[in-house]
């Protein structure tokens, strides 16, 4: 996985002009604290995430950039990553094909930004980071392994959307859905100690931030904090039907990337929290957590219909855990 990933990011390295790759490459995670602070930018809003844009990018360049995409997700992650810079388009109709200050178009598939950090294949830790609205990929490679592909976001807005023949589009359909049947399935007692709110909050609690703190309250939200000590329902109470559940909406998270590269999770250590209402069309969030597992979803803005979700391993996103073992071996702390 390593090795077609570095020869993806290669490929698409040498395709650019020097004043594109200006953009689109950087230091690597190891040449010091400057190079570090551009690799932990987090954001999932349409702003620049920093790296060269598709819409700078000519055809068959656009083509290898997806290539470097692709070479870090699932055939299903990457056709759902697809789907949500498409989904632009649509917005960009339902807003009125609005403009903003420096932007012809504010809602534009061709904002998506993909930078490289450090020599890929080279001997030195390199990665790579791809964002734009509603997309955050994270991806560290360390001694010619795979060591983090978290934090990972992915929203969708509109969340539903009509389809010919009285379909409806919804990249994220079963991310929700699954959630839902497992709480409606509690018991009365049970669902008492998963459902910890009735409003739900105006977005994932984690937000932006590039990295958890380590203290007890990892983030004060009045209806739903996020603490080091996991709020829910733990894993061990469900029944066999619900543990399959759970264990499906585990893999529409995990499932994003491809198979063999996430460690297994103990359902029984991973607690389930919800806020707002189980009806479907209303306001809800909820979160998964466990020891190096944080995932948290929201669909509560523009009616219920604009959702957002986030895969994170408090512990060791970016791979921070992984590049402090590197130093300590390499170079003697």
């Amino acid at each position: 996985m390593a090795a077609e990933m570095a020869a993806a990011a290669t490929a698409w390295l040498a395709s650019l002009d020097p004043e594109q790759r200006r953009l689109a490459q950087r230091p690597g995670p190891a040449d010091g604290p400057e190079a570090e602070a551009d690799r932990l930018r987090f954001d999932y809003v349409p702003t620049d995430h920093g790296g060269l844009p598709l819409g700078l990018q000519r055809p068959a360049q656009q083509s290898l950039a997806l290539g470097l995409v692709a070479s870090g997700l699932s055939t299903a992650g990457y056709v759902t990553v697809c789907g949500v810079i498409g989904l632009e388009n649509v917005l960009d109709n339902t807003e009125g094909l609005r403009s903003s200050a420096g932007r012809e178009r504010f809602r534009d598939p061709g904002l998506y930004y993909l930078r490289v950090f450090g020599e890929p294949g080279g001997p030195g830790p390199w990665a790579w980071r791809f964002g734009g609205h509603h997309v955050s990929l994270n991806n560290l490679v360390v001694d010619g392994r795979l060591r983090a592909m978290t934090p990972c976001f992915i929203g969708t807005n509109p969340a539903a959307a009509p389809l010919l023949g009285a379909g409806t589009l919804r990249l994220l359909g079963a991310t929700e859905d699954l959630a839902r049947d497992l709480v409606r399935s509690l018991s009365p007692g049970l669902r008492a100690r998963a459902v910890l709110a009735d409003t739900a909050p105006g977005d994932i609690v984690s937000g932006s931030r590039p990295r958890l703190p380590a203290a007890d309250v990892l983030q004060d939200d009045r209806q739903l904090p996020l603490t080091a000590h996991p709020l829910g329902l733990p894993g061990r109470e469900l029944d066999d039907g619900q543990r399959r559940l759970l264990e499906a909406l585990l893999a529409a998270y995990q499932g994003r990337v491809p198979d063999g590269l996430v460690r297994p999770v103990d359902l029984d250590t991973v607690h389930l929290a919800w806020a707002g209402s189980t009806e479907p069309g209303l306001p809800h969030y909820y979160r998964l957590q466990g020891p190096r597992l944080l995932v948290e979803w929201d669909n509560t803005q523009d009616g219920a219909n604009h959702a957002h979700s986030v895969w994170r391993d408090p512990e060791a996103d970016f791979g921070l855990d992984a590049l402090a073992d590197h130093r300590v071996r390499h170079h003697g702390g």
